[in-house]
């Protein structure tokens, strides 16, 4: 590889870095409730307060309003995306509706080992909940939940389901911060830990009742 080459890939590579250090940076405040839904983010801001030009900022934002984070507003620049309480209930509505379907084909679960999935994500809730790291805690709910879904063994299902989960993503980190205005910090583990103890006894309708009874929409409108 000549030199310039050599130039141009490691600039290529410093500019990529910058832009998934902004990606993760605001991501990271936007999903741990840091920020609301509607919220400006201004680029002048931005650019000052992560120490980064305008380009890889931009390029950043792109990759957000994919994952349905952030969102332009033609003559308003970008904001933290919002969700109605109607688009809220569908997404429920269409995850009950895969959840129920994943549970009915799984189980009973035949192999203790396909549980660690699950038995990890409580471990992750229980240890992002006692240093109160928002962002883990919300990742270990969604890590549970896939990998209850991924017992049934559909792979197509499960890109369904995890695009759903994607959609529910920043509504579920606003639920979670008003929860811990109201509730018990290891409320959420105590939840998770009754759902998997009902999906190891293998009853789907008991499983059902669990998640039915989730608390997941308690904070709804």
């Amino acid at each position: 590889m000549s030199d310039v080459a050599a130039s141009s890939v490691d600039g290529e590579l410093e500019s990529l870095s910058l832009v998934e250090l902004a990606v993760r940076r605001l991501r990271r405040e936007i999903l741990s409730g840091q920020t609301d839904p509607g919220e400006r983010l201004v680029e002048e801001h931005l650019t000052r307060r992560l120490g980064i030009s305008r380009a890889p900022l931009r390029e950043a934002l792109r990759l957000l309003a994919q994952q349905g984070l952030v969102e332009h507003v033609p003559r308003r620049g970008v904001r933290v995306a919002t969700l109605s309480d109607r688009d809220v209930r569908e997404l429920y509505a269409v995850r009950d509706v895969l959840e129920r379907y994943a549970v009915e084909a799984a189980l009973p679960v035949r192999r203790d080992s396909a549980l660690g999935g699950l038995r990890a994500a409580i471990d992750q809730m229980r240890a992002a909940t006692a240093v109160d790291d928002r962002l883990r805690v919300a990742e270990a709910h969604r890590r549970f939940h896939v990998e209850l879904v991924s017992l049934a063994g559909n792979q197509q299902l499960c890109a369904v389901y995890e695009s759903v989960l994607v959609k529910l993503q920043l509504y579920m980190a606003i639920n979670l911060r008003r929860e811990a205005e109201v509730a018990q910090p290891t409320d959420g583990v105590l939840r998770h830990e009754r759902l998997l103890a009902a999906i190891v006894a293998g009853d789907p309708a008991v499983v059902l009742h669990e998640l039915a009874a989730h608390g997941a929409r308690t904070y709804l409108g």
